[in-house]
């Protein structure tokens, strides 16, 4: 598909002009606005920008949550030959300087107050950061800073420049070429500064594209747009396949009302990380851990079954009269009422990416008639590299390359992807561009994996992290720190994994727990706590914990390669883990190294043999204040068990 974004927007609106594109729901009311209405915003926005100055392969930076305006300005940059740059909405300021000096931005478009609020605080830093532009006016009205406009004053006056100038806005678009610079997007910077990811219309657009072939999308689908927009995934999902399908995008009001949005949606094209199914189920258990007697033993009853039958039926496997029976009617008693009651009533085709997901809870989900199957990208090849056809999905792959790519694995065990949808670069920086494109167009993933017998695509942690235990009983054993964090997130009680053990003579972890699913826990057992920090050191959740741990080390021990990396130790954290205070990235990817210097003393004290620790931690809160917690932390002995030997 050799094309461009607004050129695809203009042939949506030539072709079903009245049809809608994209809703928002604001005061509790879903408000359509269809094709011909998004060109004409955009047109206008383009106007408005040319006329402020915006020149053409000049970066803007994009703020907010999924808005239809937002979406408009960056098709309006885009088509004046500009690059739109979305950052994370919920970045505090400090972390925006680096991608605005980086890109020499001088141009922002924000949602509201709060994002004024933060470029205003850092243009001291960004002196070149000259104009602001806010969608929402609440709490502006008295702000007078130099280069503060409202979007409906730009608005205004690109309209009339485009009622006097009929023919500029379409003579624009045709300027911007396929191979033009699109977009460009900052990678969540683990372990330094953010790197800016150089997509052209061409490579996002190929991606899209081949994604919607390989799951027959069309423009009938029905997609919720909730996740941050500075995030490829969300962005291919609302905005590249958006134009490539033509397909509605509906913008939820605000994070709160996600979940109710979702039902009234109903999506038919869903894409969320393993958290967000892992949060859904959790509340769905909860729920059921609340309800009467009848209504449990009914529930679990039909669960069973669904566990037992339902996965193959999803796969077209041939199952027995009786049970397909049994399963007709618990879609009438269960199944159906719970995708309903989830939002997931009307869904084709839903994906999940980003971690590992729990084999339960992907059996689940699709147990109970929802198509769920895993994906593999990154930014730097917009996103779709490999998915699971509808009747291959399983939890220990992440599908078979996709039309336009190949697939190779190193000597080191490396993936290295070859596709049309790879970077161009990154931004001003051809050292780590070198290091990640080969001359010959080979791109260097940084995981390790491999291609199963049937052609699935298996990841087992980043090449970078896999190491190998050093000393004691397991000396030299393999070590993967994300693959053991991952099955213990698998559990619905634990909520983040920290794990430590290459150049060690053990494992030993750090975790979170979920603070809503051990709350409703020990709730239900008159347990009483007074908080977080409370409830995450009471010994009968070390006793909850410790069992998870030991079935993962019972799990591990059957593993010819990892069984050297069961877990010896481990304490519970005396907070979450927080994006805000540097431990998570803004993606939500544990920061292990970061973790490890600021958490020293845990560190030490697990390795050390102590039975607690006392630590106390600086915390930033919503409003910007910095407060600390403390706590005398306990450390608990895990067992561990001999490596069981395969059948010769």
């Amino acid at each position: 598909m050799l094309t461009t974004f607004p050129r695809l927007l203009l042939k949506h609106a030539a072709e079903c002009p009245g049809a809608p594109a994209m809703r928002e729901k604001e005061y509790g009311i879903w408000q359509a606005h269809s094709w011909a209405a998004m060109a004409t915003l955009v047109e206008h926005i383009a106007c408005g920008l040319h006329q402020a100055g915006l020149q053409r392969g000049e970066h803007m930076v994009v703020i907010g949550a999924n808005r239809p305006r937002l979406y408009a300005t960056m098709l309006a940059a885009q088509s004046l030959g500009a690059i739109a740059v979305p950052l994370y909405q919920d970045a505090v300021g400090a972390e925006c300087v680096f991608p605005i000096t980086n890109a020499e931005v001088r141009f922002a478009m924000v949602e509201d107050q709060e994002q004024v609020d933060k470029l205003l605080e850092i243009r001291e830093q960004c002196p070149q950061l000259a104009n602001i532009i806010f969608d929402d006016p609440r709490g502006l009205r008295n702000y007078q800073e130099p280069g503060l406009v409202a979007l409906d004053a730009l608005i205004a006056a690109g309209q009339t420049f485009s009622n006097a100038q009929t023919g500029f806005f379409k003579a624009e678009v045709e300027k911007t070429q396929p191979d033009d610079v699109a977009a460009m997007f900052f990678t969540s910077g683990t372990t330094g500064n953010p790197k800016g990811v150089v997509h052209t219309h061409n490579t996002l657009l190929d991606r899209a594209q081949a994604g919607a072939e390989f799951d027959k999308l069309t423009s009938s689908e029905e997609v919720l747009a909730y996740l941050p927009p500075a995030w490829i995934g969300q962005n291919i999902f609302s905005y590249a396949q958006w134009l490539a399908c033509g397909y509605v995008v509906n913008c939820p009001e605000n994070a709160s009302t996600v979940t109710i949005d979702l039902k009234e949606v109903g999506p038919t094209y869903y894409f969320a990380p393993p958290r967000v199914f892992e949060g859904l189920l959790t509340s769905v258990t909860i729920r059921m851990e609340d309800a009467g007697l009848l209504k449990r033993r009914m529930f679990h009853f039909f669960m069973n079954l669904a566990k037992r039958v339902g996965p193959a039926l999803m796969d077209g496997q041939p199952v027995g009269a009786g049970d397909r029976l049994l399963y007709a009617l618990g879609q009438v008693m269960a199944y159906g009422p719970l995708r309903n009651n989830l939002g997931f009533s009307r869904v084709r085709v839903a994906y999940t990416a980003g971690e590992a997901i729990g084999p339960d809870l992907f059996t689940f989900y699709r147990s109970i008639g929802v198509n769920l199957k895993q994906l593999y990208g990154s930014t730097e090849t917009a996103v779709f590299v490999c998915l699971q056809p509808d009747n291959q999905a399983r939890a220990d792959t992440v599908g078979v390359p996709i039309r336009g790519v190949e697939i190779k694995v190193d000597a080191n065990g490396e993936i290295l992807v070859k596709s049309a949808g790879l970077l161009k670069a990154y931004y001003k920086n051809p050292q780590a561009t070198a290091e990640v494109l080969t001359a010959d167009g080979w791109y260097h993933t940084s995981d390790a994996g491999f291609l199963d017998a049937s052609g699935h695509l298996k990841i087992i942690d980043r090449v970078k992290d896999v190491g190998r235990i050093k000393g004691g009983a397991n000396d030299g054993a393999m070590f993967a720190p994300k693959y053991v964090e991952n099955k213990l997130k698998f559990f619905p009680h634990i909520k983040e994994v920290v794990a430590y053990g290459d150049g060690r003579e053990k494992v030993c972890v750090m975790l979170n727990i979920d603070f809503d699913a051990v709350g409703n826990w020990a709730e239900r057992r008159n347990l009483p706590y007074a908080g977080y920090t409370d409830l995450a050191q009471k010994p009968e959740i070390y006793q909850l914990i410790k069992e998870c741990v030991e079935k993962v080390n019972a799990d591990l021990s059957v593993d010819t390669l990892l069984a050297g990396s069961q877990i010896s130790r481990f304490l519970v954290l005396h907070k979450e883990l927080d994006a805000d205070d540097g431990e998570l990235t803004r993606t939500n990817k544990v920061r292990r190294g970061f973790i490890a210097d600021k958490y020293q003393p845990l560190v030490d004290a697990l390795y050390s043999g102590k039975t607690e620790q006392f630590i106390e931690t600086v915390v930033k809160f919503e409003d910007g204040r910095s407060g600390s917690v403390s706590a005398t932390l306990k450390i608990s002995d895990a067992q561990t068990f001999a490596p069981v030997k395969a059948a010769a």
